[in-house]
């Protein structure tokens, strides 16, 4: 092995923060980095579109946002290095854009090597896949890292060079993170229909003019809770949801409920929601009894904090009653327990710490159990999913050996329980091609131990004229009771009329 661990060719005139997140998170002891004049760039229309997004979103500038010329990143730079062919010991990673090196690592979206192609693929509204390649074309690992706000380019591709940190990090951790199987394979490159970047820069200001007249019109984001009774097969095992149906659970516009998760206690039936108020920009845990005709009253708040709180996963396990509800801002996953179902809980202890995890979801499988959580790296916090399990649901908690394990904003992040059907364990996951919540996916868990793990989605699961709307973001089910949630619009009008 060279002295050098790591060789990073960059193109001279293209050096962006992103490369020095890339430098600075290697596993490696020394990294060098060399300037090349023969890559690509993506253009000053683009560079000038990026400006005016952030000013218009009011967003600052991360890991797109040029370096002043003649920077080098790295904690080992080359002085002076500017190389068109030489090929030196060691791994080389050619992230210049540039042709083909022989001997070098290449990192390619949508199978094209250079950023301009990321930018493309966003201008085309699609997540490109990202692979680092070797000079036979070889796959080394691939992902599909997204963002929340696939519609504004300054904050999509930011969130997708972050995850591109991570994918680099994999390839030389020698963690051979591949995408799932799927119906239809992949997102296949789009041709055509790409808009100019002065033409998006003309979008982005009409979009947010428009954004700013919806939110003085309606309260936003705005989600609703939708229930049914089903005594066959649901959402999960069918992979639609078509059937029995749906019905919303009311609200009064000004809070919402979302993130439901149905209980079975000694024969009744309890669900526990997100309950977001508008007015204090937050939100509590709050619970609701079923009957056998539907919700008895409305949601009453059962577990507040000094942060916003989400995603309640309720649990029995042990003679006890648990939640795990989510503390991302926080920075803890915390575990509490109940002293009197369903209305007081205290926290039993914090299961990790100092990682922004969402949607942490614990599961048994195989005389362990598991913790699922997609976890923020700098960019989105919906595409890189990380595992960890123990002997007890108090932990203490391992790490998986492959974190993140998948690095796909189609298939991480979870959406709720994941079930056994058949002998096969199926976890809902969200689909954020489209933006966050935008749609459901069944994945089947085909292989996980502490060393590995393999996934494939068998069902994409839409909003249709069933359950109407934009989003479709949780699936939960207590024996005849299915949940799920999406958008809804709340009036600011309205209730100033009622007023």
């Amino acid at each position: 092995m060279s002295p050098i661990d790591v060789e990073i060719l960059l193109q001279a005139e293209a050096v962006r923060a992103w490369h020095v997140d890339a430098v600075d998170a290697l596993p490696v002891d020394e990294v060098r980095v060399t300037l090349v004049t023969d890559g690509s760039t993506w253009g000053r229309d683009v560079d000038s579109l990026l400006r005016r997004e952030r000013r218009l979103g009011d967003l600052s500038a991360r890991g797109s946002d040029l370096l002043p010329p003649g920077s080098s990143p790295g904690r080992h730079a080359a002085e002076d290095a500017v190389v068109t062919q030489e090929v030196r010991s060691g791994t080389r990673i050619d992230l210049s854009g540039g042709p083909v090196r022989p001997g070098c690592w290449t990192l390619t979206f949508d199978d094209r090597p250079g950023e301009d192609a990321a930018v493309q693929a966003l201008l085309a509204n699609r997540f490109p896949v990202v692979r680092v390649v070797d000079e036979h074309g070889r796959v080394i690992v691939e992902g599909r890292p997204g963002s929340e706000v696939p519609g504004l380019l300054a904050a999509a591709l930011d969130d997708v060079l972050a995850g591109c940190v991570q994918l680099l990090v994999a390839a030389v951790a020698g963690h051979p993170l591949r995408l799932p199987a799927e119906p239809g394979g992949h997102d296949a490159p789009g041709t055509g229909g790409v808009p100019t970047p002065k033409a998006r820069a003309r979008r982005a200001w009409a979009a947010a003019v428009a954004r700013r007249v919806y939110r003085r019109l309606y309260r936003s984001p705005h989600w609703r809770v939708g229930w049914r009774f089903t005594e066959g097969p649901g959402v999960l095992a069918t992979g639609g949801l078509a059937g029995e149906r749906w019905r919303d659970l009311p609200d009064d516009g000004r809070h919402f409920y979302a993130d439901p998760f149905p209980i079975e206690v000694d024969g009744r039936t309890y669900l526990f929601v997100e309950d977001y108020d508008h007015r204090l920009g937050r939100g509590v845990i709050s619970v609701l009894e079923f009957d056998g005709q539907g919700p008895v009253g409305t949601p009453r708040p059962v577990l507040e904090h000094d942060v916003h709180l989400s995603y309640p996963v309720v649990l029995e396990d042990d003679g006890q009653l648990w939640m795990i509800p989510e503390t991302s801002a926080a920075g803890t996953v915390e575990l509490y327990r109940a002293t009197e179902f369903p209305d007081r809980w205290e926290l039993h202890s914090v299961l990790l710490s100092d990682l922004d995890a969402n949607d942490t979801t614990p599961f048994r499988h195989e005389g362990r159990w598991w913790l699922s959580a997609t976890v923020r790296h700098g960019g989105s916090c919906s595409d890189a999913l990380h595992l960890w399990y123990a002997d007890r649901l108090a932990g203490p908690w391992v790490a998986h050996a492959g974190n993140p394990v998948l690095v796909d904003i189609a298939s991480a992040r979870p959406a709720g329980r994941p079930e056994r059907h058949g002998g096969r364990l199926l976890r809902p996951v969200q689909d954020g091609r489209r933006g966050y919540g935008a749609a459901l996916a069944v994945a089947e868990v085909v292989t996980l131990d502490p060393a590995t793990f393999v996934q494939r989605v068998v069902a994409r699961i839409p909003p249709d004229p069933s359950w109407p709307g934009s989003r479709l973001h949780t699936l939960n089910r207590a024996g005849r009771l299915e949940v799920v949630d999406g958008s809804a619009r709340s009036s600011r009008l309205r209730h100033r009329s009622r007023r």
